[in-house]
């Protein structure tokens, strides 16, 4: 009981910080641009951490391990293909996202931005975009949740229902009050927990195996196959499946809301480069502390002899076992810090589309800045509702969630942010349809079962899409051509 206390005040100690970052962020949240975006006044630390954080969800710190304990490194393609995916939006999407989004009549959320960007009079675009940010995300959000019900039925032998309540609570409350900027630092102290905890779990697991050498080759003799990228000294053609398909994990960075946001929010698009080298390499610790706690955790539970009930709470287990009960809890805090920055993110973009996307489209009159952000909380409120209801009884993997939810944002909205960017005859036709495309094929391809991750043809599918529809829809407008070049100047600015 006295070894509970010390882990329950941890994670006491790391509630109580997540809502006192709330309170402070509410007090400095006065209109709607603020709620939705922090007043573009990031700094990159806090833009890279807060990107990194919000990206990696309970996956890191509990799928990925689970996922490489089960696999082995064959699972780490995800990790590279994620790694160059992140470089690449850092570098490509991030200062031009930045600079257009302001340029283009200031759009705050990525639906408003391809409206303006495109000019869209039918109001569609935005329509479906705010549809489709609202049905990915309610799923991702709910894999969130359930992350922390297996993580509380997992680390207390608690009920799964009080722990996934327990984490929506205080993650809805302070996103609630504190909004973007409340997400965003508590995303930078999240991230840092997270980073931590993936260093000093499988260190500490090591050192009480016995070093370096007698962990290698106890997963050696445990599971030898588990130690190749290429799962064995073959490359078959299933193997190379998997690998495409992990590695195609990198072309979702594109298409996430919650993810590019952070972009918007950067002071400039100058700062985009200082952000990427920070994130980047918040991201490559991160992801190799993860894989490298999935193979460690196969050494340690084999010398132990301990009955793994499910796999992807390796990093709990050994967090538990290994070191003292505070220090645990700080662990055990982690996790919970990897799941709710997510959330947290998730649910401001959820707020943002039902409120920027749906609710001002159909709005005759321009609605008060206050009024805004009162809907923008009942906005959260009401998605953080629904997805935990689907939270109760689930019925897959977090990974499984996590995948479905990344595969439909990065189809949908990928292609169309690349090509916003970088195309100037992309047309509001042709982003609809390689959005609609891209979201439909998801769905229509996972029940295939081809072996083959949905979002590389999704991806393929709506990129075609969105350039054929366009050509055949294209008229040039010196206002957009004016707003390209002006965005484009902006990021070559020093």
């Amino acid at each position: 009981m006295s070894d509970q206390i010390f882990t329950f005040a941890a994670l006491a100690l790391y509630f109580a910080g997540m809502l006192l970052i709330g309170w402070f962020a509410f007090r400095r949240t006065s209109d709607h641009e603020d709620y939705m975006l922090g007043g573009r006044n990031l700094p990159p630390w806090v833009a890279a951490l807060s990107a990194g954080a919000s990206d990696m969800s309970g996956w890191l710190v509990m799928g990925l391990p689970g996922a490489i304990y089960v696999s082995g490194l064959i699972e780490a393609w995800i990790a590279i293909g994620l790694t160059i995916g992140a470089y690449l939006n850092w570098l490509l999407v991030a200062p031009r996202l930045r600079a257009y989004t302001e340029v283009s009549r200031n759009s705050i959320t990525v639906p408003s931005f391809f409206e303006n960007r495109l000019r869209d009079g039918t109001r569609l675009l935005r329509i479906i975009s705010g549809v489709v940010i609202l049905v990915f995300f309610t799923l991702y959000i709910s894999s969130g949740m359930v992350a922390g019900g297996v993580f509380f039925e997992s680390s207390f032998q608690g009920d799964y229902l009080v722990g996934m309540l327990l984490v929506t609570g205080v993650t809805l409350a302070y996103t609630l009050f504190g909004g973007f900027l409340g997400a965003s630092l508590t995303d930078v102290v999240q991230g840092l927990m997270m980073v931590i905890a993936l260093i000093v779990v499988p260190v500490a697991a090591i050192v009480a195996i016995g070093g370096f050498a007698e962990t290698g080759d106890l997963i050696a003799e445990v599971a030898p196959d588990h130690l190749s990228l290429l799962s064995g000294t073959a490359l078959t053609g299933g193997t190379l499946l998997a690998i495409v398909s992990a590695l195609a994990w990198g072309l979702g960075y594109f298409g996430q809301p919650h993810i590019i946001v952070r972009f918007m929010a950067l002071r400039s698009p100058q700062e985009a480069k200082s952000a990427r080298r920070i994130g980047i390499s918040w991201m490559v610790l991160s992801l190799g502390g993860a894989v490298f706690s999935g193979l460690v955790g196969i050494a340690f539970i084999a010398q132990r002899g301990i009955d793994l009930a499910n796999p992807e709470t390796v990093v709990l287990l050994m967090s538990q076992t290994l070191l003292h009960p505070f220090v645990a809890g700080l662990v055990l805090a982690a996790v919970l810090a990897a799941i709710m920055s997510t959330v947290s993110s998730q649910l401001i973009v959820s707020s943002s589309a039902l409120v920027e996307d749906i609710y001002k489209v159909f709005r005759k009159t321009p609605p008060s800045s206050k009024t805004l952000v009162l809907l923008g909380r009942i906005g959260v409120l009401g998605v953080t509702v629904v997805a935990a209801v689907l939270a109760v009884t689930p019925n897959d993997t977090i990974l499984g969630l996590v995948s479905f939810a990344w595969a439909g944002f990065g189809a949908a909205f990928g292609p169309i942010i690349l090509l916003s960017l970088f195309w100037r005859r992309l047309t509001n036709w042709g982003a609809l349809a390689g959005m609609i495309v891209g979201a439909a094929t998801v769905f229509l391809w996972k029940p295939l079962n081809t072996g083959l991750y949905e979002l590389l043809p999704a991806f393929v599918f709506a990129l075609i899409a969105a350039v054929v529809v366009s050509l055949l829809t294209y008229r040039a407008n010196a206002e957009i051509d004016e707003e390209f070049a002006e965005a484009g100047a902006m990021v070559a600015a020093k």
